[in-house]
């Protein structure tokens, strides 16, 4: 208020604070639905030991995501000097807490189906071996996509290039590599960055059709396919 946004009002005010807020109070929720419930199983003793050892890596990742948040709003909060920008979170912790969620939800998701759906005992040809490798490493590219996104979100890159698919007038930017030395534009460079998240989003899509064209080829059960379809749906969708 001091710095920029001289005419912000107090119900303006009010409507950052209680975003901020409710964020924190769904994440602790969101902790106690994880924790309450666990501890209720465990004590009827309902979990079996490699449970166990799940419920508790979940519930330490829950408590860790919310250290990470904290951490992460702290950054938003340090006086820093000469500068009147608009006040901002570190890309760098925000990275790191969108990629902690992501990782959260993903092990509850998969530890629940797992749990309520039977592992498909299929025979392990070749093409099978090689669509759960192409499946593993498209979903590290849909991971680093995702992580990339906090960084244009970090950095406010979305506001440099409005325009798809050059950026401007041009295929590649001419301060692409404004910063010194070179690797500084990976991770602080608005231009780098969001010319970094448009190619990677380019390429998962691709990636997961590849991944779908080339299940269209093997013999899978239903409940395979209907998620490899899914996910092409989902991906062109984002």
């Amino acid at each position: 208020f001091n710095s920029l946004n001289h005419d912000m009002t107090l119900t303006e005010f009010k409507f950052i604070w209680y975003m901020e807020y409710s964020h924190r109070m769904w994440g602790r929720v969101v902790g106690l639905a994880y924790i309450l419930p666990a501890a209720y199983f465990w004590h009827r003793g309902w979990l079996s030991r490699p449970l166990k050892g799940c419920v508790l890596a979940l519930c330490g990742l829950v408590c860790f995501q919310g250290l990470l948040g904290w951490y992460m709003v702290k950054s938003g909060l340090e006086e820093k000097p000469d500068s009147y920008d608009i006040p901002r979170v570190s890309q760098y912790r925000l990275a790191a807490h969108l990629g902690s969620a992501l990782v959260l939800y993903s092990a509850s998701l998969w530890t629940g189906l797992s749990l309520l759906l039977p592992r498909h005992k299929l025979p392990e040809s070749h093409q099978l071996l090689r669509l759960r490798q192409y499946a593993h490493g498209t979903t590290a590219l849909i991971f680093l996509t995702a992580l990339s996104g906090a960084f244009v979100a970090g950095l406010d890159a979305g506001l440099v290039y409005n325009s798809f698919p050059k950026m401007g007038e041009r295929w590649i930017p001419d301060d692409l590599l404004a910063f010194s030395p070179v690797l500084r534009n990976i991770f602080e460079n608005p231009t780098t960055v969001q010319f970094d998240h448009r190619i990677l989003g380019i390429a998962s899509v691709t990636a997961v059709t590849a991944l779908y064209l080339f299940s269209r080829k093997i013999p899978l059960p239903r409940r395979t396919r209907m998620a490899v379809t899914s996910l092409l749906a989902v991906a062109y969708m984002q």
